[in-house]
């Protein structure tokens, strides 16, 4: 069973729990169940207690039998030994008095000065937060430890190894798929395509597309666009050449011979084909001066017409606005999602292989470039340096605050339970050195006065 403080602050019974005059309950701070750690200092504190008040009681006894041994002409001795036993007892209480001083009262006595630690708990965190400010959150004090650590050298040298690569690659995998994972697909495919929306919106695509088209036409970047259509027309009409006659008949009036329609159809798709192939074969054609003066008219409507303008900003906000469009959006999400989680599952995926090489090029780099490393500890100082410099009063509250949350008597008791039984080495020092210290002066005392 783990043990308690009892009201005297000795291991014992647990002390009732009480309840103060406005009905509000104590701490339950207030009854202090100890840890196994805590309870094995606590036997080590009332061991070096119980010695420490042992050897006041065997000085005590050795002053008596001193004593009564003077009173019945024992000799010379006895007054050394009595005189040094008493001072030995006088600084035993001393220390004593001063030790439980720290804790509580003497005896339970409201002498003034004492019971320090609990009178005192609020301006000691305030104390401790301020010297941990001043002097462990220092500018220059962060400054100097974060230089000699050498973060960047020691992050290069530990990055450079293969399996340190292999394991940072790994966890970088991990926090992929968690992330991955987190996200809700409609959230990410709402943002997308607002952002998408948003940036096409903002941004007037028509001066772009005239500019572009421009651009084309003066490097003659659209010939072979051209070059495609007529050839691919060409094969077209080649193939399809009953096609043609069947429309040109279907157009021809009623009244109008089969064989006359039949002729007519012919010849337009001879000339059709001729046309085609004209164009196709010849760079100079006139119909592809035509379409490259075309095309520089439709690149300056594009950039200077106010109305196409207009016109390609409503056929751009159509587009955009159609469900296909979004569901295209939708499934690129979904698809680059499914990608990445294969590629961040397998060890051997490209993603993997080359997540790793970035991560051994960096600690290479670190390792063998100086100026990257300054930079880097510069980033790194600058950055600690503004979290330390703006939150140091956050930071040190953290300190003051718990402190001052803290039950009086349990900080008392437990700080007692952590350096008490160091505390008792002062009564046994005051013991000895005591009993020493009243020696010597009976010895002089003794040697002036004979």
């Amino acid at each position: 069973m783990i043990p308690r403080w009892d009201e005297r602050g000795s291991p014992g019974r647990p002390r009732p729990h009480k309840t103060p005059v406005n009905g509000t309950m104590t701490s339950v701070m207030d009854r202090i169940a100890l840890t196994e750690a805590d309870a094995a200092k606590m036997r080590g504190l009332w061991r070096m207690k119980t010695v420490a008040t042992a050897l006041l009681i065997v000085v005590a006894i050795v002053y008596a039998l001193a004593t009564w041994a003077e009173h019945r002409g024992a000799g010379a001795w006895a007054a050394y030994v009595a005189a040094g036993a008493e001072a030995g007892m006088v600084g035993a209480l001393a220390d004593w008095f001063a030790v439980t001083a720290l804790f509580r009262h003497p005896l339970g006595l409201p002498i003034p000065h004492t019971a320090i630690i609990p009178t005192k708990k609020d301006q000691l965190g305030q104390s401790l937060g301020d010297f941990v400010g001043d002097n462990f959150l220092a500018e220059q004090v962060v400054r100097d430890k974060l230089a000699s650590i050498a973060l960047a050298r020691r992050l290069g040298d530990w990055l450079s190894g293969p399996a340190n690569a292999d394991r940072v690659t790994a966890e970088l995998a991990t926090a992929v798929r968690g992330g991955l994972t987190v996200l809700r697909d409609a959230d990410v495919q709402a943002v997308i395509g607002e952002a998408i929306t948003r940036r096409a919106d903002a941004q007037e695509l028509s001066p772009v597309l005239g500019r572009l088209l421009e651009r084309t036409v003066a490097d003659d970047g659209h010939r072979r666009f051209v070059d495609l259509v007529c050839a691919q027309t060409a094969d077209w009409l080649t193939k399809h050449r009953e096609a043609v006659l069947s429309a040109v008949q279907g157009g021809a009036p009623g009244w109008t011979p089969r064989f006359v329609d039949r002729k007519v159809g012919d010849r337009v798709h001879r000339e059709l084909l001729r046309f085609v192939t004209e164009a196709r074969d010849s760079p100079h054609h006139p119909a592809r001066g035509a379409l490259d003066r075309f095309l520089t008219d439709f690149a300056r409507q594009l950039q200077h017409d106010p109305a196409t303008r207009a016109k390609v900003e409503r056929l751009k906000a159509d587009f955009l606005a159609r469900p296909e469009v979004q569901e295209l959006i939708a499934s690129a999400w979904a698809n680059l999602r499914a990608m990445v989680l294969t590629a961040a599952e397998d060890e051997h995926s490209a993603l993997r292989r080359r997540a790793r090489d970035a991560v051994l090029t960096l600690g290479h780099r670190l390792a063998s470039d100086e100026r990257l490393r300054a930079k880097l500890d510069g980033w790194v100082t600058d950055a600690t340096i503004h979290v330390v410099s703006g939150y140091r009063t956050e930071i040190t509250s953290l300190i003051t605050d718990t402190v001052a949350s803290w039950d009086a008597r349990t900080t008392s008791r437990k700080i007692e339970l952590h350096i008490g039984r160091d505390l008792q080495f002062i009564r046994l020092n005051g013991t000895v050195i005591g009993a020493l210290v009243g020696l010597t002066i009976h010895a002089l005392t003794h040697a002036v006065g004979g």
